[in-house]
């Protein structure tokens, strides 16, 4: 049972011992750079000297000019007798440059800067973002299929009304069935087959209103722009606490866990985006894009009730390893 426990710890300890060594090499790598371009900061004064000479040399005896000060004055590396003492201060401020450099860099303030502290963002607040918004997605994904379905149902049971509607037999100008029947059996002249088939249409009739009255009750709802509206909601929260949870978690623990929690992630954001990728096509009448529409968000919600079991002893091991806040 302290298996877990220790295997976070080992992760812990690992992941500090990576950040320590990273903060040691950069470290020593800047320093290592100011170290060596120090000398980039200070005039070429033997440069300035060897004109000189030369100068000394065109205008006077060029074979009493000694030719050791020519050979002396290129000294790049400044180790030679006699430079120039102008030059002193800005070796001095050079140095002093690179001393204070190396200084700021080997200080702990800015070790500590190459590993940040996530502060609330590590601890179970912000730890328990991510399962909590998903439980709240897990609900408004049933909300919306339910009012996608009712638009469905509003968009297309005027097909269901108007083949009713085709079955119904002439009605000689009357506006119902009832109306007809009641003229067909006034008449001097009574047409039995005819008045059959009028009493045998008024159960058609009734299943036309209860239809019309339904499409009315939907209609009233609003359910297209509601199943819009909330599936936008739902494909930007959505995607924006996917990505929040692997990153709480590699700000704590400095790695990621591949497994079938953050796969079945992954595919759920692709499923959504599919599903939002076929809108532009519905709005135009395609009923293929329909099908993929409705089908990408049902086996979204299938693997969002997956990853519900699936995350649960995620949740208990965050609640386990952290503290408030």
């Amino acid at each position: 049972q302290y298996q877990p426990l220790q295997n976070h710890k080992m992760s812990q300890l690992a992941g500090e011992c990576r950040k320590k060594k990273a903060k040691n090499m950069i470290r020593k790598l800047i320093i290592a750079v100011i170290a060596t371009s120090a000398s980039g900061f200070t005039p070429p004064t033997s440069t300035a000297l060897l004109r000189h000479q030369y100068r000394l040399f065109s205008s006077s005896d060029k074979h009493d000019l000694d030719s050791s000060a020519l050979i002396g004055s290129f000294d790049p590396m400044n180790l030679a007798d006699g430079i120039d003492d102008s030059s002193s201060p800005s070796i001095h401020r050079a140095a002093a440059i690179a001393a204070a450099t190396a200084a700021l860099v080997s200080s702990p303030l800015a070790a500590n800067a190459a590993g940040p502290d996530w502060g609330v963002f590590e601890g179970r607040t912000g730890s328990l973002l991510h399962p909590i918004s998903m439980f709240g997605m897990a609900a408004l994904s049933a909300s919306t299929a339910l009012l996608g379905f009712q638009w469905r149902r509003q968009r297309t049971i005027g097909d269901e009304i108007s083949a009713l509607k085709k079955i119904i037999p002439n009605l000689n100008g009357a506006s119902s069935v009832s109306e007809a029947l009641a003229a067909a059996e006034g008449a001097e002249t009574v047409d039995s087959g005819y008045i059959a088939t009028l009493k045998s249409a008024l159960s058609i009739e009734s299943q036309i209103n209860d239809l019309t009255i339904e499409r009315k009750e939907l209609a009233s709802q609003g359910n297209r722009d509601k199943h819009f509206n909330q599936g936008s909601l739902l494909l930007f929260i959505g995607i924006a606490f996917a990505i929040e949870g692997p990153l709480n978690t590699y700000a704590r623990a400095g790695k990621l866990f591949p497994g079938p929690h953050l796969y079945a992630g992954a595919g759920l954001v692709v499923l959504w985006a599919l599903a939002a990728s076929m809108v532009p096509a519905m709005q135009k009448g395609s009923d293929t894009a329909r099908t993929v529409h409705i089908g990408a968000n049902l086996a979204g919600i299938g693997l969002f009730v997956w990853q519900i079991s699936t995350g649960i002893p995620i949740l208990l091991k965050v609640i386990e390893f952290t503290k408030w806040p």
